[in-house]
């Protein structure tokens, strides 16, 4: 067996170690995780990841740590792999009326909901969201529970396919090179065109203080 997948391999063993716990007693454990905490436009997006304990998906990590090609390989893998996968929403204008923190709950919350029945224990990435289960908020989740890392890659991927799709409704902003992060050509962009629809007016006060104008549509 090469050195390479040994490792990997041993890895898993690792970041398993909490699902390990529960799965040893019959309960199913759910990782959940969030996408877009910080952009300047589109939506947060979570995920919840029911693991099959039976199952090893080898390379799974905190969704930036990995490349894009990982990322597209290892979201593959998982939509294989896993019992269950559900994925939450939550767009620019509740994120403008909730905060961004209560927004990347609400969307873990729905991406539970989605799953086929209630899990036993939910893994959070430092976060707690309450909930009809056993909640255990890790520091660092995505980077040490398998379950958690696999829904931040379904989280990521999901986001950015989606920031690519919203591209082609909104050229003018390159949403497809950056993903609504405030990169300087994002940022330039802003100042050059405005704010449309997909953009978060809480969150241009430092490069438009005039943003928060009505913006209609896009959730």
């Amino acid at each position: 067996m090469p050195n390479s997948h040994i490792s990997q391999l041993q890895c898993w063993i690792e970041k398993t170690h909490w699902e390990k716990e529960f799965w040893d007693k019959g309960w199913s454990v759910a990782g959940t995780d969030e996408a877009g905490r910080g952009p300047l436009a589109g939506p947060v997006v979570a995920a919840a990841v029911v693991l099959n304990p039976q199952r090893q998906i080898l390379g799974v990590d905190d969704s930036k740590r990995l490349s894009v090609s990982t990322r597209e390989h290892l979201y593959e893998e998982i939509c294989r792999q896993a019992w269950a996968i559900g994925v939450g929403v939550v767009g620019p204008r509740t994120i403008e009326k909730i905060n961004i923190l209560e927004a990347s709950r609400m969307a873990m919350i729905r991406a539970l909901s989605y799953l086929n029945g209630v899990p036993r224990v939910v893994l959070t990435d430092a976060m707690a969201i309450g909930g009809p289960w056993d909640e255990y908020p890790l520091i660092h989740g995505d980077q040490i529970s398998a379950s958690i890392g696999a829904a931040s890659i379904i989280a990521k991927v999901v986001r950015d396919r989606y920031m690519t799709v919203l591209a082609r409704q909104y050229p003018a902003y390159g949403f497809e090179r950056h993903k609504g992060y405030p990169t300087p050509y994002h940022r330039a962009m802003i100042v050059k065109y405005g704010p449309c629809a997909a953009h978060r007016r809480t969150f241009l006060g430092k490069i438009l203080p005039r943003a928060n104008h009505d913006v209609m549509g896009i959730f």
